[in-house]
């Protein structure tokens, strides 16, 4: 109680300053003993009437301190400056004779679960943040107000901030895995003059080794940056693959969780290449020899587009800088060894690449602008056709907000397809794809709406797997991206996709839809439990006919 009346008295003060706030705080970050917390506040004016406290500790400004914007204050100056890259503008445990001090009452510290920050002007309370209350706590979390809203999505140490922007009169390439998904990779880094930047979760391929080797050959700066931590770890195919990159010169990095930084993202799932800041190329596929075959090769349904575009390319080329300039980025070598061994099998590979002009993209990076997916699915007036490597719930009682945006949609007369992958990993366990489809048919029958899914018959389609995470709406708008649906790739992956709004470009993924959705099956065999009941009717009704046959005459 004596701390609390010395702080009250430590907050009053006499000059008043306009509409100040804290807008971010971090109680609970990586390093030890959370040495690296802040806080940011934002406002205009005088600071001189303002203090903030946690009812413990706190400080105010030096005298005569003026904002106009934001100013960062963090508890040590040099271990936010390990953190975040930069010195925050005051620190208030007196760590670096860099970085000015503020005028600290008491020792705060922001406890991980369970704490609150106050804004005192002239001693009068404006504002106070509660946890848990006006935020949710967790490790590594950046709790951040934006339009009155307190985290109006996950945002973790290390992660960007981008807003949503559109790019308009952009050239496509559009193209499908595995018709033709070699042969555009392969032409966009042969047509490189200066530098190529990849950013793929998984590399295997040969093929896609050999085409960036041979772009270094001819003077051009390969870079690429991996996954770290890969589900099942680096593959000794993948290890090959990088060794051979190393050997040739080409600097390979991995996102990962080091003594150097926490990795941002809990997986770097990307899957794009940045050609002479003039072009992207996203797809859904990893670049292993599944995604990328050589033609009249089958491998996985993937879909891809060649972007033309300095601005949209620039863009891109912005983020792969930003995610390899954090401390969790690391040089990565690699082990001589085979390549990557895979069984040919003949495709027909019946869609060749096609090429459109005027269209608008918007990149869809998650976890930034995931949620420009819910936009898509609620703009559809007419259909929407959804092809995933799976589909997963929030929970036994929650569905997938996207497939919920999806089913609402057909709740006001849009028609719905839904097409999942049918390899036996995605349909083995009692809830994975056949349950997905066989609920999402449910629904369709109990509430008559004009929704289908089914799960895709992959003989009869020449595919290894569907590994898609595409969208089309209307026949205008088509999703091409590496986010699948379910709890962690939009919310804390880096993703990386855009929404191509072009008739034709739409079309064309239409058409690959409708080849990989007619063959479906329709729905999943029925379980054992309906098989039992339907045995014992049939068994009723026998003994019922012979019953009646030996006593009725």
């Amino acid at each position: 109680m004596r701390r609390l009346v010395v702080f009250l008295l430590f907050c009053v003060c006499v000059v008043a300053c306009g509409a100040v706030q804290i807008i971010e705080f971090c109680p609970d970050p990586y390093q030890a003993d959370d040495i690296d917390e802040y806080v940011v506040v934002s406002g205009t004016g005088s600071l001189d009437a303002i203090a903030i406290s946690d009812n413990h500790g706190g400080f105010r400004f030096p005298a005569g301190t003026i904002i106009n914007g934001t100013l960062t204050v963090a508890r040590s100056a040099p271990a936010f400056e390990k953190t975040h890259g930069t010195l925050p503008d005051f620190e208030w445990q007196n760590y670096s004779p860099q970085v000015p001090d503020v005028v600290s009452g008491g020792t705060l510290r922001l406890a991980n679960t369970r704490d609150e920050l106050m804004v005192y002007e002239n001693s009068r309370l404006v504002q106070k943040i509660t946890w848990p209350g006006e935020v949710r706590p967790r490790e590594g979390q950046v709790h951040f107000l934006e339009n009155g809203v307190w985290d109006p999505r996950p945002l973790m140490l290390g992660q960007s901030r981008l807003a949503p922007e559109t790019f308009g009169n952009v050239k496509v390439t559009a193209f499908v895995s595995p018709d033709s998904s070699l042969e555009v990779f392969s032409d966009a880094v042969a047509s490189a003059q200066h530098q190529v930047l990849v950013n793929v979760y998984e590399l295997s391929s040969a093929n896609i080794t050999g085409a960036l080797i041979n772009a270094e050959k001819r003077g051009v700066d390969v870079e690429v940056l991996l996954e770290g931590g890969p589900v099942g770890g680096i593959s000794p195919e993948e290890k090959a693959a990088i060794w051979q990159l190393n050997q040739s010169g080409i600097p390979v990095f991995e996102m990962t969780t080091s003594e150097s930084g926490h990795a941002p993202y809990r997986y770097d799932h990307a899957k794009y290449v940045v050609i002479d800041e003039r072009a992207v190329l996203v797809t859904s596929e990893n670049f292993g020899h599944s995604g990328f075959p050589p033609e009249g090769e089958t491998g996985n349904r993937g879909w891809g587009v060649y972007l033309e575009d300095p601005d949209l390319a620039a863009y891109f080329r912005e983020i792969y800088q930003t995610d390899t300039g954090g401390p969790a980025i690391v040089p990565v070598y690699g082990t001589a060894g085979p390549a990557e061994v895979y069984n040919v099998v003949s495709y027909p590979a019946p869609f060749v690449p096609a090429t459109f002009a005027g269209a608008r993209v918007t990149p869809v990076i998650a976890p930034d602008t995931s949620t420009a997916i819910t936009g898509l699915l609620d703009s559809a007036q007419v259909s929407i056709e959804i092809e995933q490597a799976y589909i997963t719930n929030e929970s036994t009682t929650g569905l997938n907000p996207y497939l919920a945006n999806a089913i609402n949609a057909s709740r006001r007369g849009v028609h719905v397809r839904v097409l999942l992958d049918s390899y036996w990993y995605n349909t083995e366990d009692e809830t994975d794809n056949d349950e997905m489809v066989a609920l999402i048919n449910r629904i369709a029958a109990s509430d008559h709406l004009p929704l289908e899914a089914r799960c895709a018959d992959l003989e009869a389609s020449g595919l290894e797997k569907i590994h898609n995470k595409g969208v089309i709406v209307d026949d205008r708008a088509v999703l091409v991206s590496s986010i699948n649906w379910n709890t962690n790739s939009p919310g804390f992956n880096r993703e990386a996709g855009v929404i191509v709004e072009q008739p034709e470009v739409a079309r064309y993924f239409r058409t690959v839809f409708d080849a990989d959705w007619s063959p479906a099956v329709r729905s999943p065999q029925p379980s054992t439990d309906y098989l039992k009941i339907a045995c014992v009717i049939g068994v009723i009704g026998l003994l019922l006919v012979l019953y009646y046959r030996r006593h009725i005459r």
